[in-house]
């Protein structure tokens, strides 16, 4: 038994290790490294990517045209190079219109075939563009319908014939108003409509008016313009009209669809012989910050205006919120700004126009002065108190598109413009503002560029003035006179000889605004006398600096006559100089 043990123990020393000690097996360690990699995120992500590209093209390749699209798209990456030859991009165009020929209405909704459509109709010749156009003539109103076909008829449109316009002018009739509904074909339409001449541009908007004008053609022919005139002579009855226009404008309108000047044209002749409910409808639909994007025509800033004038406070605060950010954008454009001018006019909420609109003017002031255009200068100008053009314009567009018609109901859920003194409400915008004090500091800075600017110098004159009924004064008296200073010294630079800049007494624009300040601001003329012209009268005594000189005598200050008759007289006498009579 003792032996047997002492084998047993000898054995068990020299048996080998177990396979829990034994080392892990290189496969399986392999194994378990290629399990983890297979769920990194980044290998799980790419992996999705490929599979998603291949079922895209999987998808891809059951269409009907997969094949011609890919050879078109070959085609069209050597057509649309910019310095290839006119001959191979002839020859390129014309290999891809035989390919696509029979199929053009089929393929034109495909995005790439739309784009190398555009490109092969932008440089094919005439024979080969007309053969287009009979393809896709009978195709026009479905085409206008899809997102990327669209393209392609306002290209066919650009590069029409006056017959072919006509033609496609023609074939829109009764589909107007469908198309106006949708966001695609909506752009056909006012395409259409800008390339049109008069006659076209009122067959398109006649149909908007009224169920028989949409179906019967031969209807079409009246010349009036108006809708009231339109009434009249086809004795259509108006309580029709308005309900057909409003069945018609109300979609529109609820999709956002308000950027074409069409729809501008139809809502301001709608204005014209709707009642008053009716108009407040419309009204209160528009008064939102979507109004920003129909004021840049000429209808649309009439629609802006009557919407100031006649929406409520609550409307009128939501348009205004819209302006937030874009006010320097609706002061440059020349319709835009008429709006801007009628909410300065008009609108009672001065501490909300100085939040939304004084600020954003007066971080962009410079710029406006010294831009060339009468629209940057008009705001100033109406809270100045000046009676512009544009505000005239404003005042004749409100006019011409606030008329209702002769039998509106009386229950009236129209306001009337502001209740607040017109003078408190441009005093508060001006000078408690801050614009006031603003403005003078840009004119003393750029008072030589604005006094030779045709419209810069209708501001500086205001500003220096003090603005209508004198309101600078006399809470910036002190501004008012540094700026005299800086036009004075300015004028008494000397007259350089030979040099291509013309004095300011000698330029046109300068030295009649010069005249104008001495005739009406006696201050003025005093600081022009003392640092400019004491002693050199007869220097400036002809051309048109003489306009300056005659004016110290001209004007009705006494104590500017008094002050300048010793030196301008005598050039009087003598006949050097003469006044106006």
């Amino acid at each position: 038994m003792a032996a047997a043990k002492k084998e047993d123990s000898k054995k068990r020393k020299h048996a080998p290790p177990t396979a829990a000690k034994s080392p892990p097996h290189n496969k399986l360690s392999g194994d378990k490294k290629q399990q983890a990699k297979s769920h990194d995120p980044v290998d799980i992500k790419r992996q999705c990517r490929i599979k998603a590209k291949e079922l895209v093209e999987a998808r891809k390749k059951r269409k009907k045209h997969y094949t011609l699209e890919q050879e078109l798209a070959s085609l069209w990456e050597k057509m649309r190079i910019r310095n290839i030859a006119k001959e191979e991009r002839s020859r390129l165009v014309s290999d891809a219109l035989k390919r696509m020929k029979g199929k053009i209405p089929e393929i034109a909704s495909s995005h790439v075939s739309s784009r190398v459509l555009q490109s092969c109709v932008k440089h094919c010749t005439q024979d080969e563009r007309n053969a287009v156009f009979v393809e896709i003539r009978p195709h026009f109103i479905t085409l206008a319908s899809y997102t990327y076909a669209v393209h392609l008829v306002t290209k066919m449109l650009d590069n029409a014939s006056k017959e072919q316009q006509v033609e496609f002018i023609s074939s829109l009739h009764g589909h107007v108003a469908a198309l106006l509904r949708h966001m695609v074909g909506s752009l056909v339409v006012e395409h259409a409509y800008q390339l049109g001449n008069a006659a076209q541009k009122q067959t398109l908007l006649m149909e908007l008016y009224s169920p028989e004008l949409q179906l019967f053609k031969d209807l079409i022919s009246v010349k009036e313009a108006k809708l009231v005139d339109v009434i009249s002579n086809l004795q259509l009855q108006k309580g029709s009209v308005i309900r057909h226009m409003t069945s018609v404008l109300q979609p529109i309108l609820e999709k956002g669809i308000l950027d074409h000047s069409i729809i501008h044209k139809a809502i301001v002749e709608y204005f014209t012989i709707a009642d008053r409910s009716s108009a407040a409808d419309i009204i209160q639909q528009l008064s939102s910050p979507d109004l920003v994007r129909m004021i840049h025509t000429k209808d649309g800033s009439k629609i802006g205006i009557f919407c100031i004038k006649h929406g409520s406070a609550k409307e009128r605060k939501k348009i205004i919120k819209g302006m937030k950010d874009k006010v320097g954008k609706i002061a440059r454009d020349n319709c835009a700004t008429l709006v801007l001018v009628s909410i300065l006019s008009i609108v009672d909420d001065t501490k909300h126009l100085s939040k939304v609109i004084i600020r954003e003017l007066e971080g962009i002031l410079k710029e406006l002065l010294s831009d060339q255009s009468p629209s940057d200068v008009n705001d100033v100008n109406v809270a100045l108190g000046e009676e512009t053009e544009a505000s005239g314009l404003a005042e004749a567009g409100e006019e011409d598109s606030c008329h209702t018609g002769a039998d509106a109901t009386q229950s009236s859920h129209l306001n009337e413009g502001g209740k607040k003194d017109p003078l408190t409400r441009r005093r508060e915008l001006l000078v408690n503002s801050g614009l006031a004090e603003k403005l003078i500091d840009a004119c003393c800075e750029m008072a030589e560029e604005l006094l030779r600017s045709n419209f810069g110098k209708e501001v500086i004159y205001e500003v220096a003035m003090g603005g209508a009924d004198s309101i600078l004064r006399p809470t910036l008296d002190g501004k008012l006179e540094t700026l005299h200073g800086v036009i004075a010294s300015l004028a008494a630079n000397p007259k350089m000889e030979g040099s291509d800049e013309q004095h300011l007494f000698e330029h046109f624009h300068s030295s009649r605004t010069i005249r104008k300040l001495i005739l009406d601001s006696p201050s003025f003329a005093c600081t022009l006398y003392e640092k400019a012209l004491k002693g050199k009268c007869s220097n400036w005594a002809q051309g048109h600096s003489a306009k300056v000189i005659s004016g110290l005598l001209e004007t009705s200050s006494s104590v500017v006559h008094k002050l300048v008759k010793k030196e301008v007289q005598p050039l009087v006498d003598d006949g050097i100089l003469k006044l106006a009579k």
